[in-house]
C-alpha cells in the first residue's frame, strides 16, 4: 500500500510525464504542486515509490517515469472514480447516422475521428465480416517515442500481432486496458491498448481499441472508448 500523498505524487509525476515525453524530477513537481511539504520530503516520497517500483529513474541524476506497475495504479484509480462524459464525441453522431447504411464507410469515419481525438491509432475489428480497419499513423508518428527507429519497428510488429489475433480476444462490453507487459501479444512492452466490444448498426459487433505508447491520455482516451461505445448502442 502507498499513502495518500504517495498517490497524489505518483498521480502528478504521471500527468506530467505524459504531458512532456520527459522524467518528471522532484523540483518539477515541487514547483507546479502545492503538496506543503519541503523538497526533502518530496524526494523522499519518490524514492520510496521507485523502491516501491511504481516509478523508474533510467539514470542516476535523471528524474521518474512510470513503470507498468505505477500506471495500472493510475488507471485503476480513474475506473474506480468513474469515466466522464465528453461532448466532443457528440459532435459525430450526427455523421455517423448518415452512414449507417454503408458499414464500410461507417467505419472509416469512426476510426478517422477516434485517431484525430486521441492522437493515437484507432482500430475497429467486425467480427461477422472479419474487417479490421485503422486510422492514425500521421498522427500517432508525431508522438517523441516514434523518432526513435526501433520504437517505430516494434509498434509495426505489435500492431501486426494485434491485427493478427484480435479475432480471437475474449472481448464483452467492459473496457479493458492493457498496459506495456500485461499485452497479450509479443512486442509489446511499451505500448498499451484500450479496448471494448461495441454494438455496430445492421446487428454488426466488433472491437473498437486505441494503440499506442505507454504514455497515453488514459483519462482522455478511456472517457472516448466509453462515449463511442454508448454511442454506438444508440444508433444500433
Amino acid at each position: 500500500m502507498i499513502t495518500e500523498r504517495q498517490k497524489s505524487i505518483l498521480e502528478r509525476v504521471i500527468e506530467e510525464h505524459i504531458n512532456s515525453a520527459y522524467p518528471v524530477s522532484s523540483q518539477l513537481i515541487e514547483k507546479n504542486y502545492d503538496f506543503r511539504v519541503c523538497p526533502a520530503t518530496i524526494r523522499s516520497e519518490m524514492q520510496r515509490l521507485t523502491e516501491s517500483g511504481f516509478l523508474y529513474q533510467p539514470h542516476t541524476s535523471a528524474g521518474r517515469i512510470p513503470t507498468d506497475k505505477g500506471y495500472r495504479f493510475f488507471v485503476d484509480n480513474l475506473l474506480e472514480k468513474g469515466i466522464s462524459e465528453l461532448e466532443d464525441v457528440f459532435k459525430i453522431e450526427e455523421m455517423l447516422e448518415q452512414e449507417k447504411e454503408d458499414i464500410f464507410r461507417f467505419v472509416a469515419h469512426l476510426s478517422r475521428f477516434l485517431a484525430m481525438a486521441s492522437s493515437n491509432l484507432a482500430a475497429i475489428h467486425l467480427f461477422e465480416k472479419d474487417f479490421f480497419w485503422k486510422e492514425g499513423w500521421e498522427e500517432i508518428l508525431r508522438e517523441p517515442e516514434f523518432e526513435e527507429k526501433d520504437f517505430v519497428f516494434h509498434f509495426t510488429e505489435f500492431l501486426k500481432n494485434f491485427e493478427k489475433d484480435v479475432k480471437n480476444f475474449n472481448m464483452d462490453s467492459e473496457i479493458k486496458v492493457y498496459i506495456g507487459k500485461e499485452n497479450p501479444f509479443s512486442k509489446a512492452n511499451d505500448f498499451s491498448i484500450i479496448t471494448t466490444r461495441c454494438h455496430f448498426p445492421d446487428k454488426e459487433e466488433g472491437i473498437v481499441s486505441l494503440l499506442g505508447p505507454k504514455r497515453m491520455p488514459y483519462g482522455k482516451n478511456i472517457s472516448l472508448i466509453n462515449c463511442i461505445a454508448k454511442m454506438l448502442e444508440s444508433l444500433e
